[in-house]
């Protein structure tokens, strides 16, 4: 049987040395000007999708999705190790601490920001399959926000969501809100816990200034500072008679309809060694992105931070010395435990910057989105001061950082043998180290 596909060229087709059939075929037919064929791609087109910003992460894989006044939030986390012990409770306690409506000093909006986890867990432990967290939004008043469909909140990302993308969700601010940020707590609760588990690391953040209110970095002690002590009063400053005058200036601003912002100081004890990479992927820097990328975020710093810059370098070096058992330590740690951008098992010590809440109840000079200049006087559930509340942000953000680059230590340096003369195990000693159900 003969075949029925037809031999003869589509118009526009390309010959095997480049030129094109049809037109020459037909030219006869058809006017030059009507006719106009694409120029031929030196190389093939290339689709390309580029990530969106809701994702952080190479190994532990963090996306988080979800708006202020949507039906809810939350994250899906990947890479997760199997076999981890985990339930909603553990994510709880650190939500608990990050949710509104805590005290006087936050915003009065009421969410019990419940987790649920949807996938990723069996018999209690994880399966190394994706876990995606869900927590609800249920109080929520979608009318406080409609001056601001139409006027921009000075300070505020409306104008710039807009700006990118033409439109954008006016309730709460949308994705730009401190609730995006349920889905990076909930992520960091699973990495501080894989963290102390198989390294013993610990991750303490506490609020070290607010306003003018400065507590004296010699007041706390990194090597003893306890998460009891800082979660003792609603500001979460360590020390009970700044806590008060902290308080106190939280509740000034707060009555005048203003508000203020402040410093996070956060800590991490027992890093393993050797967490972080030369050049572009140092530890600090990676430790600014994700702490940067909080809402409300102004600055960051590690070690002596801009202090250092005072200092001279006789001054300013960590001189080594040899402990008793053998282990190279620093007599001081002005690097704040990271050298080179790798971390070198002393602690790790940054300050994190927040600018005052952007949406305040008084009265002040905008732009409407037609143009048009106007007052605005923002209504809404708002914090007074974020710092108390970005304090398990930070955790998180922290935890998720290590977390992926203990990863990728384990993944590039500890596949074969180590070097003990130079090298240190990660993990915990084994008589050390938490059970895990079988």
């Amino acid at each position: 049987m003969a075949s029925s596909i037809s031999t003869k060229p589509f118009l526009g087709a390309s010959s095997s040395d480049g030129s094109s059939f049809g037109s020459l075929q037909s030219s006869s037919r058809l006017c030059a000007p009507c006719l106009q064929l694409p120029a031929r791609r030196s190389q093939p087109k290339r689709l390309e999708i580029q990530a969106s910003g809701s994702t952080y992460g190479t190994y532990f894989r963090v996306t988080t999705f979800g708006e202020s006044h949507g039906g809810g939030v939350g994250c899906v986390i990947d890479g997760c190790p199997p076999r981890v012990p985990l339930s909603e409770a553990d994510m709880q306690v650190d939500l608990d601490r990050r949710r509104p409506g805590q005290s006087r000093i936050t915003t009065p909006r009421k969410e019990t920001d419940t987790c649920r986890i949807a996938s990723g867990i069996a018999d209690g432990i994880t399966t190394g399959s994706p876990i995606k967290v869900e927590v609800p939004n249920t109080d929520q008043r979608g009318n406080d926000y409609s001056e601001m469909s139409l006027a921009y909140r000075p300070s505020h990302a409306d104008a710039t969501y807009d700006f990118k993308y033409g439109v954008r969700s006016v309730q709460g601010g949308g994705r730009s809100s401190a609730r995006e940020t349920i889905g990076r707590v909930a992520a960091g609760a699973v990495a501080k816990k894989i963290l102390k588990q198989y390294s013993g690391t610990e991750i303490i953040a506490y609020v070290s200034q607010v306003h003018k209110v400065v507590l004296p970095e010699d007041l706390v002690d990194y090597e003893t500072v306890t998460p009891d002590q800082i979660e003792n009063n609603i500001v979460r400053c360590p020390n009970p008679a700044y806590a008060e005058k902290m308080i106190a200036a939280i509740d000034d601003v707060r009555v005048r309809g203003d508000s203020v912002g402040g410093v996070v100081t956060c800590i991490v004890r027992n890093v393993p060694r050797g967490l972080g990479s030369p050049v572009f992927d140092k530890l600090e820097a990676e430790l600014a992105k994700a702490l940067m990328s909080l809402p409300a975020t102004k600055g960051f710093e590690f070690g002596s931070g801009f202090a250092g810059t005072f200092m001279t370098g006789s001054e300013h070096n960590d001189e080594f010395y040899m402990e008793r058992n053998g282990r190279i330590r620093t007599k001081t740690n002005r690097s704040g435990g990271i050298q080179g951008g790798i971390s070198n098992g002393e602690i790790i010590n940054m300050r994190i910057g927040f600018k005052p809440t952007s949406t305040i109840s008084r009265k002040q000079n905008t732009v409407t989105r037609d143009k048009h200049e106007t007052e605005l006087i923002a209504r809404g559930r708002h914090d007074p001061c974020v710092v108390p509340r970005a304090v398990p942000m930070v955790e998180a953000a922290v935890a998720l950082v290590l977390v992926d680059q203990l990863m990728a230590q384990y993944a590039q340096c500890m596949l074969f043998p180590i070097n003990p003369a130079l090298q240190e195990s990660m993990e915990l000693n084994k008589q050390e180290q938490v059970q895990i159900p079988h």
